[in-house]
């Protein structure tokens, strides 16, 4: 019994001259730095949404500010110069801000959600308004804070062929708590029915504002008005 064993032992032994297989390393067996480097080529929302899930390992690599500046510098090229002037804390131990900014990617785009306005027609007073959160949005306190943004306002709308129309915009900058630190209000504007027919544009521009801006209030309404044709918009650049 025993010679049989040591004889089948030695028919497993693996032959002097052939290499033993070696397992393939996986993503987590590269160093910190180049794992870094290959996961800031997946784009941002499966980052958030999938691989931040997979391990504790790749959560502490999505949360921290290393990765997500290697995205900024590289898809954010025109804003690093001065995003990296004005960067959140990176000891913060909550999930990196930086992953929101990169998925929303805020900057130039029109930040309401209901740019067509929906909503009931035949109204005497036709009134909207939405507040934003701009932390929600993508942006940070250091970066709100910092002086070098600037919040721009474009409203285009018309009224209906037969109606008389009072049109009217107020936008207001908001704290944490909600109050107000700075606002804009158009003039009241008449629009008589022969000119119905002709689309409206109103701007404003704010810049160097208050410290402590995390909400923007848009809200506009037109009297005795039944809208075919609106859009409006806050965009920040």
């Amino acid at each position: 019994m025993k010679a049989c064993l040591r004889g089948a032992l030695a028919e497993m032994q693996v032959p002097a001259g052939e290499p033993e297989t070696e397992e393939p390393l996986g993503l987590n067996h590269l160093p910190t730095e180049l794992l870094e480097v290959v996961l800031s080529h997946v784009p941002p929302h499966v980052l958030l949404g999938r691989c931040r899930r997979v391990c504790r390992y790749r959560r502490a690599l999505v949360d921290c500010q290393a990765l997500w500046l290697n995205i900024l510098a590289r898809d954010h090229a025109a804003l690093w110069p001065v995003l990296r002037t004005c960067l959140p804390p990176a000891d913060n131990p909550r999930p990196c801000v930086l992953g929101r900014f990169c998925e929303r990617r805020p900057i130039g785009r029109n930040l309401l959600q209901n740019p067509k306005g929906l909503g009931p027609g035949r109204w005497w007073c036709h009134k909207k308004k939405q507040v934003l959160d701009l932390e929600k949005e993508g942006f940070w306190r250091e970066l709100l804070d910092s002086g070098k943004m600037e919040i721009c306002v474009s409203d285009w709308w018309a009224g209906r062929q037969g109606t008389d129309n009072i049109y009217h915009l107020i936008i207001q900058l908001l704290d944490a708590n909600q109050s107000i630190l700075d606002h804009f209000s158009s003039v009241p504007m008449p629009i008589r029915q022969w000119r119905n027919n002709v689309s409206f544009e109103v701007n404003h521009v704010f810049s160097n504002f208050k410290k402590g801006v995390r909400f923007v209030s848009c809200e506009h309404w037109v009297q005795d008005v039944e809208f075919l044709s609106e859009h409006y918009g806050v965009c920040l650049s």
